[in-house]
Parts: structure tokens; C-alpha cells; sequence
């Protein structure tokens, strides 16, 4: 890539900082859903790490937004995240909610680098592949990276999120 993006900048800043050094790939024709992603790579849908904000909260409480990772070829059961989070239900997050915590746009939201911190969910079915690939900060550049090292970066708690 010729020019970064400043997000993708942001994204091997973020990595840097937990010791990680990634390659950013850039598709021009766009890798903003778990399917366009794997197509572009030529991977499983499997291997693309869906990087998903959503609000949990516990019925007249204010919120909290955390982050779940899931495997593109899962979709996400929210009950059983509003449980990992300890609340009672969660929600995906609207567009300005997601931007405002991570600094990304929907369909580039990397695993780090975000504006603020939230506590993350990994979807055990990404630790069976060798390597993963992410969003890395726009809908058309991804990076691979090994999923426990993804695991720690993002410093997730591994539990079945898997509908179904």
C-alpha cells in the first residue's frame, strides 16, 4: 500500500504497542462483510474475525459497550453475550455509538486501536484456524494474525457465542 489510510496507521500503531507486527492487505473491491472478506483473501468464511460492538445492559441501568469477536461463519446469540457480560441484554450498537468507541466506521472496525476501552468476547470456533484475518481500520483492508495472539492483544474472554 502505497499511502495508509491514518485508520489503518492507527491499527499497526495499536499492534505495535502489544508487541505484534502485522501486514495490512488492501482490497480494493471492499472486504466490509465476513463473506466479500473471505472471497477477497481466498480463505473460509470461518476465518474472518467479525469485530462487532454491541450494548449490554441490565433493565433500567445504563449500558455498556463491549466488543464481540466472532467467527464470519457464526452468527452472534446476544443472550449469551448479555450473560458473558454479566447483564441482562444486549444489543448491537448503532453506527455513531460504534465510532464514537472505537474511532472506526462499521465494516473496519479492527480488534484494537480503539478511542476507548472495552472489555471483549472471543468466539472459541476462531481458535481452531492457524491464522484469522481482521479488519484493519477501513472496509477494504484486513491483516492476518494468529487468533491466541489476538486473543491476548484484545485481552478477551473465550466463551461460546455461537447461535444455535
Amino acid at each position: 500500500m502505497a499511502t495508509l489510510h491514518p485508520n489503518t496507521q492507527r491499527v499497526i500503531d495499536a499492534a505495535a504497542e502489544h508487541g505484534l507486527s502485522i501486514e495490512v492487505v488492501e482490497y480494493p473491491a471492499g472486504t466490509r462483510t465476513a463473506a466479500d472478506a473471505a472471497q477477497a483473501i481466498g480463505c473460509s468464511v470461518g476465518q474472518i474475525v467479525k469485530s462487532l460492538v454491541f450494548e449490554v445492559v441490565r433493565s433500567s441501568e445504563p449500558g455498556e459497550l463491549v466488543m464481540a469477536f466472532v467467527s464470519g461463519e457464526n452468527q452472534l446469540d446476544e443472550r449469551k453475550l448479555a450473560a458473558a457480560a454479566g447483564l441482562g441484554k444486549a444489543r448491537r450498537a448503532d453506527a455513531d455509538a460504534v465510532r464514537d468507541a472505537t474511532g472506526f466506521p462499521i465494516g473496519g472496525v479492527p480488534p484494537f486501536g480503539h478511542s476507548k476501552t472495552l472489555r471483549g468476547f472471543l468466539d472459541p470456533d476462531l481458535l481452531t484456524y492457524e491464522h484469522v484475518w481482521a479488519a484493519a481500520g477501513t472496509p477494504n483492508t484486513v491483516f492476518r494474525i494468529e487468533p491466541q495472539q489476538l486473543a491476548e492483544a484484545v485481552a478477551a474472554v473465550v466463551v461460546d457465542l455461537r447461535k444455535g
